[in-house]
Parts: structure tokens; C-alpha cells; sequence
């Protein structure tokens, strides 16, 4: 899913070129005729996310300044750019002390534009990460600081959300690298707990004659080594969240205490004489299935129980992939400041190609991918090339029925539909368009116009902007062919596959 820029402007000939021109940039525009339009959309609680906003200084009503005040009341951080055709030194002066981060004079060239967006964007990628960042190491990460734009997503936002108003124990589920630490922190960060301790252990590193001691802690002299006293995880935690990260690794002697410690809300250290009363909200992760450990005895039933309370699954990055290209402009804008590069984008070809791959490694691949390629690029855009090992590393979606490579070639493309039903589906990195027929005929132009525009859509998984482009055709143009082509079925039929 590209970047989404809206355009507030209450000439249509003007929003029509910026629009024009946003598309170019391979960006979806979303405009507003005036200022209490633009406000609504920006402010709608259930509305499309808004990346950055290109805004008439001088309109009707609610003119740009207004809305600039009204962004900043309502603590809308979306970088601003402004545009009039009255460019004195005190309307830029003015609008950027209203918080407008750039200024163009109307009639804006393309070029101008596409940098001044790309800059926005990627400052506003960097500022995301850096406050990430601070709030992660303060304790004060939010579900705000999350990025994604996926439905799936969203679902799983909502259930945490209603989990972090309460201390009900969370059972955080999802492959290595989904990101559940960081979905830990949130829900410490948005309860009531977030001025308290965030304390986190991973089970599956502690040595298993050490987890106790870890846990629960150790009296001065306990056992050989123990030189002086040690507290533990959950009175270090004590008030706050504690986070057991692959709580299934956890051996079952430390589970029989842990159980213990939960029902009871005490904990005993080694070679303590009393126990110790302790308030710790438990929320814990795992990347395997606890239920078949369960049933091999491996974890125990009653325990299994206590932190499956409130089960949070997060999904794969394969399955939102609508999150990666806006995950690789916040990596991309971190590492580049990190390294002091002056590497400003990744190309339409670079982030098709990665949005189609399966990912087994989730956020954390794709963040040391982007890492690496930032590190040895050479220009100053990501671009295919910067990719190599992507190739040999990152494995295409499977099948999940029987577990086999899908690859959709050209041949099986999805049919041709109308410009309202846009197919979304992997494909190879390479294809071949047939130029004969099975009699030996050259094929009809059309049909392989048709064929091509199919290709072009599943490859760039529906982003009609960069279709367009790519295509080197309008945007409107497209649509009208696709609607040709879906009112006449010989023409959108589906080949079968081999």
C-alpha cells in the first residue's frame, strides 16, 4: 500500500494537477475541496490514514492557516506542505510557524514536488522511529507507535487495547520476529502500570539450573557462587509488567514454581526463609503451539491455563504484506541517519519485489535486509540490486493446502475485471507473454494488451498508481481498458494452469 497525501485546494484545476502529479510519484491522493473537508478526513476516527498533506494556503472558509491550528489542537504530527500563489516571505514565515514543514509557489513543477514529499515522508519516517525509540527505552511505548495500515492488524490492535485497560494475563502467539516484545510493551505502556517497571526475561536463554535463581532470586550463600543477594525478575518487576518471552521453554521444575507464584502472588527466593508478597502483571509470548507441548507433557496443563487467559495472535508479515512498504520507509530513514548515509528512497521495483517475498524471518528480516542494503549501497536509492541475497534468503509464499512453492506465472494471471475489483496476487520475478497461438497464429494485439495489464497488476499487487506508470499510460486509461476488457468475456476469461 503506497503512501496515502491528501490534497486540500478548492480550485479543481490545481487539486486535478497535484493530484495528477501525487499518482506520478507513485503515491494515492485523496483530496478535500476546502479546509472543513480536509479537517474531517484528517480528524475521522475510523478514517484512511494520512501520510502527509499538500494544502492551499489561501481558500474559503477554513483557509490553510486554519487548518494548520486545527491539526495542532487536535495533536496531529502529519507533515505539511503548503502551496499558494501569493509566495511573500510573510505567508511562508507565518504558515511555518504554524507548523508547515515546506512551502511551494503555485503552479508547483513535478520535480519540486516529489522532493519536497519524499522529504516529508522520509523526515516524518526518521521522527516516528526516533520517538519509538525513546518511548521504548522510557517504558512508554503505545500502540500509536506501532506501524501498520493492515485490517488484520488492526483486529489484533483492538483486542490488546481492551486487554491493556485491565491486568488480565496476555498470551502474546506469533512466529519469531513478528514483533511480540513489541507488542509487550504496549500494552505496558498503555495501562495503568506504565509508570512502574517493564521487566522482561527470555526463558529459552536462561540455563535451566539458573531460572529459578533468575525468577524468583537467591539469598547470599544459597548455593556455591552466590556471593551476595540477588532479588529477581519478579520483584524487580514488582508493581509493574513482567514479560516471559518463550514461556515454552521454560523447564517444568520452574514451571511448578512459577504456577505457584502466580496463584499466590508470593515468590520464594532460593534459600529464603519467608516469602515475599508481589503485584506483577504477567504477559507472556511464545512462538510454538503451547497446546501440543501440553499434550506431550512438556508444559503443564495448569499453567497452560493461567497465561492462555487472553491469547494474542499476532499475524505473520506475509499475511499483511500491505505493511512492508511503509515498514521499509521508517527502516530505510533510521538506518540511513544511523549510518550517516544520504540515501533518500527505494524504488518501485525494489519495493514491489520485496512486498511479494514470504519473509520466514517477519519484521526482524526485513529490518536487518534493509540494514544491509543501506550499509552497502552506493546510490543514493535502494534499488533492486541492493537485494542480492534476498533471492537465496527470502522464499515465495507457499502453498498452504500442500505446502509447494506458488509462483503465478503470466499464463494464470487473474482474470481481467472491471477497475472496481482490482485482483491482488503474488507472481514470479520474471514472465513471458506468449506471441503465438496454439495453431501457430500471431495472437490479437488486444488480447495481449490484456495479458500484459494483468501481469502488471498482480506484479504490483494492485497499487493502480504504479501500474499506471509503469505501464506508461494514465491512470484513467487504465481503468477504461480494464472495463473493456471485464464487458467482454472472451477477453478476461483465466487460462487454466498446467
Amino acid at each position: 500500500m503506497a503512501a496515502t497525501i491528501l490534497i486540500a485546494d478548492d480550485d479543481a484545476v490545481q487539486r486535478r494537477l497535484v493530484e495528477n502529479m501525487v499518482q506520478k510519484c507513485g503515491y494515492e491522493p485523496l483530496v478535500a475541496e476546502n479546509g472543513d473537508e480536509a479537517v474531517a478526513l484528517l480528524t475521522a476516527a475510523d478514517g484512511q490514514t494520512i501520510d502527509a498533506v499538500v494544502l492551499d494556503l489561501v481558500m474559503p472558509g477554513l483557509d490553510g492557516l486554519g487548518v494548520l491550528a486545527k491539526m495542532r489542537e487536535a495533536g496531529l504530527n502529519i507533515p505539511v506542505i503548503v502551496q499558494t500563489a501569493h509566495g511573500g516571505i510573510d505567508n511562508v514565515v507565518t504558515a511555518m510557524r504554524a507548523g508547515a514543514q515546506d512551502f511551494v509557489v503555485k503552479p508547483v513543477g513535478f520535480e519540486r514536488l516529489q522532493v519536497s514529499l519524499r522529504n516529508a515522508l522520509n523526515t516524518s519516517a526518521l521522527k516516528g522511529e526516533l520517538q519509538r525509540i525513546r518511548h521504548s527505552r522510557e517504558g512508554r511505548l503505545t500502540f500509536a507507535d506501532i506501524i501498520t495500515r493492515s485490517e488484520t492488524m488492526a483486529a489484533v490492535l483492538r483486542t490488546a487495547q481492551k486487554a491493556a485497560a485491565s491486568s488480565i494475563p496476555v498470551l502474546v502467539e506469533g512466529e519469531s520476529g513478528v514483533g511480540k516484545e513489541l507488542f509487550a510493551r504496549a500494552i505496558h505502556g498503555t495501562s495503568e502500570r506504565k509508570s512502574r517497571p517493564f521487566v522482561a526475561v527470555n526463558c529459552g536463554a536462561i540455563p535451566d539450573n539458573l531460572v529459578e535463581s533468575i525468577l524468583f532470586g537467591h539469598e547470599k550463600g544459597a548455593f556455591t557462587g552466590a556471593t551476595e543477594r540477588h532479588m529477581g525478575k519478579f520483584v524487580e518487576a514488582n508493581g509493574g509488567t513482567l514479560f516471559l518471552d518463550e514461556i515454552g521453554e521454560l523447564p517444568l521444575a520452574a514451571q511448578v514454581k512459577l504456577l505457584r507464584a502466580l496463584q499466590e502472588g508470593t515468590v520464594e527466593a532460593v534459600g529464603g526463609r519467608k516469602p515475599v508478597k508481589v503485584d506483577v502483571r504477567i504477559v507472556s509470548a511464545t512462538n510454538r503451539k503451547l497446546l501440543d507441548l501440553v499434550k506431550r507433557g512438556a508444559f503443564r496443563e495448569d499453567l497452560f491455563y493461567r497465561l492462555h487467559v487472553l491469547p494474542l495472535t499476532i499475524p505473520p508479515l506475509r499475511l499483511r504484506r500491505e505493511d512492508i512498504p511503509h515498514l521499509l520507509r521508517h527502516f530505510l530513514a533510521r538506518f540511513a541517519a544511523e549510518e550517516s548515509r544520504t540515501i533518500t528512497s527505494i524504488s518501485g521495483e525494489a519495493v514491489a519485489y520485496l512486498t511479494q517475498l514470504a519473509w520466514p524471518g517477519n519484521i526482524r528480516q526485513l529490518e536487518n535486509t534493509v540494514y544491509r542494503a543501506v550499509v552497502m549501497s552506493e546510490s543514493d536509492q535502494l534499488g533492486l540490486p541492493d537485494f542480492p541475497p534476498a533471492t537465496g534468503q527470502l522464499v515465495p509464499e507457499t502453498d498452504v493446502a500442500h505446502g509447494e512453492p506458488l509462483i503465478i506465472a503470466p499464463s494464470t494471471a487473474p482474470a481481467m475485471v472491471s477497475g472496481s475489483e482490482i485482483p491482488i496476487a503474488p507472481v514470479g520475478h520474471a514472465g513471458s507473454l506468449a506471441m503465438l497461438t496454439a495453431t501457430g497464429e500471431v495472437r490479437p494485439l488486444e488480447e495481449m494488451e490484456n495479458e500484459i495489464i494483468r501481469f502488471a497488476i498482480s506484479h504490483y499487487r494492485g497499487q493502480m498508481s504504479e501500474v499506471a506508470r509503469r505501464l506508461k499510460i494514465g491512470r484513467s486509461t487504465l481503468y477504461r481498458k480494464l472495463d473493456e476488457a471485464a464487458a467482454d468475456p472472451a477477453e478476461g476469461g483465466t487460462h487454466d494452469a498446467d
